[in-house]
């Protein structure tokens, strides 16, 4: 019974260490047939290369940009061509009454009877142009480009947030994996335990040493925890499927997660901590720039009150029509002025004072948010650290008393019952340690979203 008893206690070994490393050149090549170790890193980093609404918050930076420096060019002249190609349709009669051009002494008046010229229909051709540079404009136009780029820092801080969400939801699906799988190694070793306690009892059973039923039981135990296994399988497979689709690849990519890492001490001061996420926060600093925001477009609404002028160069060529020149050059100060809107400014501008005080509150909401938010998140890493330690502390008790009730039933001194009750109780207690381990490192990335980084 020597060799039985040390083949129990290989299969009691925890989880964390059987499977370290492949018993055999067989099982490395099934190992490496599922696929390559994914880190949390390489997850992470994947995730904010390659996930798709993360690259589509970052292409709404770039059409920030791109409309920033479009608003740029209207500081720069105007140059406008047009070309009319139309035929009259009734005929252009010029009169000139005589002497209009004055009366020689040589010639006598010119011209010397009343002459009319006409341009009888037929295609004319129209040809202008013009050059106009803005002048009191600028300055309206100057506030308009510093709102976009307003707009662009607030396009910045939602893809900030975006990143920061991906990373959360990376960081929660790869515990979860974690989790599951550890699940499933601890399921799998019981399934093993089992088989043996299997043979073992069905040895007693020939023997006559113990009943039929208790047999069957361990049957019963063995089917149980097999459909566990394969529930916990499938559960794996959906959460791959997911985490392959936040990295941005095809969900079919097979890989394996890493060891979930030992709980590593985490102190922050409530106060700087909060400090530290209202400085970093997406949200705080976007409620900022909605402030900022509402600010210039009352800025901009003002400066409508200034009239526009421009510097003005205009030619014009109407070809094909008598007496009219055929270019014609001028260039001077364009005034334009609305004059009375009847209110509608003083409205436009109440409006937008309304929103700065509406972008203002939204901003004084989301403070205190922030902080709740990180309180919440400090107690909540504190809680799991504690229910990790007692999670741990009960596990390795568990499996002293699956050791000692493993040799007490294979010497005969100790009952099924009792060997049953301390496996259920090992793998009960491996499944809550192991909870508690993913939880704490999802509140760990819970308080890190909750700072503001990523």
């Amino acid at each position: 019974m020597i060799w039985i008893v040390a083949l129990i206690a290989m299969l009691v070994v925890p989880v964390e260490v059987w499977g370290q490393e492949p018993a055999n050149p067989v099982e490395l090549v099934l190992s490496l047939a599922e696929g390559d170790v994914l880190s949390l890193e390489q997850a992470v980093a994947l995730a904010l290369k390659d996930n798709r609404p993360v690259k589509n918050a970052a292409l709404e930076v770039e059409k920030a940009q791109d409309r920033v420096s479009a608003a740029k060019t209207l500081r720069w002249p105007a140059l406008t061509f047009s070309l009319l190609e139309s035929r009259l349709l009734t005929p252009l009669d010029f009169e000139f009454k005589t002497g209009v051009f004055g009366t020689f002494a040589s010639t006598g008046p010119i011209p010397d009877k009343d002459t009319k010229v006409r341009t009888e229909p037929r295609f004319h051709t129209f040809i202008a142009g013009s050059v106009t540079q803005p002048l009191s404009q600028l300055y309206r136009i100057g506030l308009g480009i510093e709102r976009l780029e307003v707009d662009r820092e607030i396009t910045r801080e939602e893809l900030r947030s975006k990143r920061q969400s991906v990373v959360d939801d990376v960081k929660r699906v790869y515990y979860e994996l974690i989790q599951n799988q550890s699940a499933l190694d601890a399921a799998e070793e019981s399934i093993k335990y089992l088989r043996e306690l299997e043979r073992v009892t069905e040895d007693y059973v020939s023997q006559q040493a113990v009943l039929k039923f208790e047999s069957l039981e361990v049957k019963a135990r063995l089917a149980r925890t097999e459909y566990e296994a394969l529930t916990f399988r499938n559960t794996l497979a959906s959460q791959k499927e997911r985490l392959n689709d936040l990295l941005g690849r095809d969900i079919r990519t097979a890989f394996r997660v890493t060891e979930v890492p030992d709980a590593a001490p985490y102190e922050a001061d409530p106060a700087v901590a909060s400090a530290r996420a209202l400085k970093q926060r997406p949200e705080v600093n976007a409620a900022r720039l909605h402030v900022k925001q509402a600010e210039y477009d009352l800025r901009i609404k003002k400066a409508q009150y200034i009239p526009d002028l421009s510097l003005a160069f205009n030619y014009l060529s109407p070809l094909n029509i008598e007496v009219v020149p055929q270019n014609i050059l001028t260039v001077g100060l364009l005034l334009s002025w609305d004059v009375y809107d009847w209110g509608r400014k003083a409205r436009e501008m109440a409006e937008r004072r309304k929103a700065i005080d509406q972008a203002s509150n939204q901003l004084h909401e989301a403070e205190p948010r922030v902080v709740m938010d990180v309180n919440t998140s400090l107690r909540k890493l504190q809680e799991t650290r504690e229910l990790m330690r007692s999670s741990q502390l009960a596990r390795e008790a568990a499996q002293e008393k699956v050791r000692v009730t493993l040799n007490r039933y294979t010497l005969q001194a100790a009952l099924l019952k009792d060997a049953l009750e301390a496996q259920a109780a090992l793998a009960d207690a491996s499944r809550q340690y192991q909870q508690a381990l993913s939880s704490f490192w999802t509140a760990r990335a819970a308080l890190e979203k909750a700072l503001g980084e990523e």
